[in-house]
């Protein structure tokens, strides 16, 4: 017993003021000992090394009993003694019991299983190359909305994929991943439609602009999907390019929330009278002209046949071209469309 007390004591010498791991293991062990009141007694090895093998809940709870002993006052009962550290151990399981329910609360994290689409509908808008092999696909996407796509590996020379992202074709395509731009990860052709040719090739393109200008990202439009499938029918099978146009132009704004109803006049609130005309504010929907307006004017007929999708009249062609102009031109904020002037050019549409 001698011999490990001189030990202890030289271990004890090299830091006298019981500073560190080191001093607090031995002021710790010393209080412990047959001295709990003189802390500059150091104690015997094997006290010390008990004492750093305990358990780490357990030493949590006797440090601050021994720190709450070591400040009571000499004279202090046993009671007194006995009543701090029950106090003492009390805080420090609360303090465990916080921390863990703070950690119990923490949002658990969603496995990337859980952001796989599979089986989507949807139609290559534009792409554009990415690095050396993959692409970047703006697919417009049935329950989805308009979404970025990298199609790894697409440019390579024996790619599948690289027959398949093309525009103007039907697809079911899957995606997996929650950032802006997701990877692909299926795309197969699906069939069904004609392909376009000539100037309905360049009207798709049209189509396919103001798509990509005026859709947001990841702002689903059933509808608006559906209307986009039937325009590429209609120009696959020759029908009319302006008035194709003119309907796929008017479902846009509607299912965009850009375009009021213009069965009834804003300015009065009462029905669209069809010998009387009108402009069309861009916010807020038609008013009765006035002299100043330099706005187009329309009749209430154009108005309401537009609403009714009937293109049969010269006029309301006529006037319905340069209105839908006029209001894409202030949604897309003077930003050109490529497109429609080319086809201003050749087709004058």
């Amino acid at each position: 017993m001698r011999e490990e007390r001189n030990a202890a004591r030289a271990s004890f010498a090299k830091n006298p003021e019981g500073t560190g791991c080191l001093g607090a293991l031995l002021r710790c062990a010393a209080c412990q000992g047959k001295h709990p009141r003189r802390r500059d007694t150091p104690c015997t090895t094997a006290q010390i090394a008990a004492f750093a093998l305990a358990n780490i809940y357990e030493m949590s709870s006797k440090m601050a009993a021994l720190i709450a002993d070591v400040n009571l006052p000499e004279d202090s009962s046993s009671e007194e003694q006995t009543a701090v550290r029950a106090e003492s151990a009390v805080e420090t399981s609360a303090a465990k019991t916080a921390k863990s329910g703070k950690a119990t609360a923490r949002r658990p994290r969603t496995p990337e299983k859980e952001f796989r689409i599979a089986d989507q509908p949807g139609f290559v808008l534009h792409s554009y190359p990415y690095k050396e092999t993959s692409l970047i696909v703006d697919v417009f996407s049935r329950d989805h909305g308009r979404i970025a796509l990298v199609a790894k590996g697409a440019k390579r020379p024996h790619s599948k994929l690289r027959g398949v992202l093309q525009t103007f074709q039907p697809l079911s395509v899957g995606w997996s991943g929650k950032a802006e731009v997701r990877t692909l990860t299926a795309a197969e052709w699906v069939g069904g439609l004609l392909p376009l040719e000539k100037s309905a090739l360049l009207c798709g393109f049209y189509l396919n602009e103001l798509l990509v200008k005026l859709l947001a990202r990841d702002d689903p439009h059933p509808a608006l999907f559906d209307h986009y499938v039937s325009a590429l029918n209609q120009l696959a099978h020759d029908e009319p390019a302006p008035i194709v146009l003119r309907k796929f132009e008017r479902a846009l704004l509607k299912e965009t929330g850009v375009a009021s109803d213009w069965r009834v006049c804003t300015a009065s609130g009462n029905a669209i009278i069809l010998e009387q005309t009108y402009v069309v504010d861009p916010e807020r929907g038609p008013r009765p002209a006035r002299p100043a307006d330099v706005w187009p004017r329309v009749s209430g007929k154009t108005l309401l046949d537009m609403e009714n999708e009937d293109y049969t009249d010269a006029q309301t062609q006529t006037q319905s071209k340069f209105l839908m102009r006029f209001l894409l031109a202030h949604h897309l904020n003077g930003a050109a469309l490529n497109t429609r002037q080319i086809l201003i050019d050749l087709l004058q549409l």
